[in-house]
């Protein structure tokens, strides 16, 4: 779906595809239940789930593009929220902003198992020079669905700020996501 553009995820979205209504004219054999329609329709609500959610994704970064991020926290934890939603793996993003805090871009850096994911200071330090980075956020998930930071992620936020303050590039805050939660280590004081 991210490789569609936004009209033809409109498309998905508002499609009415004739082969996923159910068929009155359909007979099994043997008393057997037939599912097809059933699956077909389930099928057919996932990608319009999915064609919404990319939509509504993009959206938010282009707010957040257009202003500087931390101005509108509420908008990069609905972008949080929904962009790990669905994920039951760790994955660490990094989002890349210019001068005035405005989004420059995002990435997933790194992804890793359930219960952890190695991230690397150095990989995020090349990537945010390669943009032309004043300033990070980086965040990840919890796919056990508890948001509170381990002593691991105290640790790693302490390593990526220093990391990034030898290059000139500011670390502003870093986020966990676990299902609706989002912790920011900022406001906890913990950057």
């Amino acid at each position: 779906m991210s490789t569609l553009s936004r009209s033809e995820l409109v498309g998905e979205l508002l499609a009415h595809d004739r082969r996923y209504l159910p068929d009155e004219h359909l007979h099994v054999a043997d008393g057997e239940p037939f599912h097809g329609p059933v699956i077909a329709q389930q099928t057919l609500l996932d990608q319009k789930l999915s064609a919404a959610r990319e939509l509504i994704l993009r959206d938010l970064q282009t707010r957040m593009r257009g202003a500087p991020v931390m101005n509108s926290p509420q908008t990069l934890r609905e972008w949080l929220r929904l962009y790990c939603a669905s994920l039951e793996h760790e994955v660490f993003l990094a989002l890349y902003l210019d001068a005035h805090h405005a989004l420059i871009g995002t990435e997933q850096l790194f992804r890793g198992t359930l219960t952890q994911t190695s991230v690397y200071p150095r990989e995020l330090v090349k990537a945010a020079l390669a943009r032309n980075a004043a300033a990070v956020v980086v965040a990840h998930n919890h796919p056990s669905g508890n948001a509170e930071p381990s002593r691991a992620d105290e640790f790693l936020t302490q390593t990526l700020k220093s990391a990034l303050s030898l290059v000139d590039v500011r670390f502003l805050d870093h986020f966990v996501v676990a299902g609706d939660q989002v912790v920011s280590f900022a406001e906890r004081g913990l950057v």
